[in-house]
């Protein structure tokens, strides 16, 4: 496909939040809301869409998806949590990223934990995802272009977009059922752990 590069290219993918980015300070909740706007605003599909918003934040403060705040403020360390879970939640449930976050929330309430260690290989791992992207993307464009080739059909545009669409979900899907394989590996581990806790009592 001739401007997949553009298409790609446009998705920004290397917008992140990043922690020289993050202020020092504490803030509320509509400043931890206008720098998720201004710093992922090009990673929205539509220009009406909201890249976070207070019901979002208050989701995620319920489903304890992150360690309790303290005077309706969010400090860095919770600021780069709700970064985590932006970028979990397009493939995960909330359920799945409580499971997945919590034991990390646990040790940044009770080890004092330094969540930005963790956040910086996060970064780190995601620079070399974008470049892995772009590899994948193109090889299977050129699968694709060339399986469109025995067609001969009129409509060879239209059924290249469709297989290309049809390929990047099956992969996509793949990517999140292992995903979710080892968020269910992180359960049941967290389940023996209680259990021997319960059998010490």
């Amino acid at each position: 496909m001739k401007d997949i590069k553009t298409i790609v290219e446009n998705l920004h993918l290397d917008n992140q939040l990043l922690i020289d980015e993050l202020p020092n300070i504490d803030l509320y909740m509509d400043q931890v809301i206008q720098i998720f706007e201004s710093k992922l605003e090009k990673t929205k599909r539509n220009e009406d869409d909201k890249v976070l918003t207070k019901t979002m934040i208050n989701n995620y403060a319920k489903g304890k998806l992150f360690f309790p705040i303290e005077n309706k403020k969010y400090s860095k360390e919770h600021i780069m949590l709700i970064g985590l879970i932006y970028q979990l939640k397009g493939a995960l449930s909330i359920n799945d990223i409580k499971i997945t976050l919590d034991t990390l929330n646990q040790k940044i309430m009770e080890e004092s934990f330094p969540v930005e260690t963790i956040y910086k290989s996060y970064l780190k791992l995601s620079e070399r995802n974008v470049d892995r992207f772009y590899e994948d993307v193109g090889e299977c464009s050129q699968e694709v272009t060339e399986e469109i080739g025995h067609l001969q059909d009129k409509d060879e545009d239209y059924l290249e977009q469709l297989l290309l669409i049809a390929s990047l979900v099956n992969m996509s899907n793949f990517y999140r059922r292992l995903a979710e394989k080892l968020v269910d590996n992180l359960d049941s581990g967290r389940d023996k752990v209680e259990k021997a806790k319960k059998n010490k009592d």
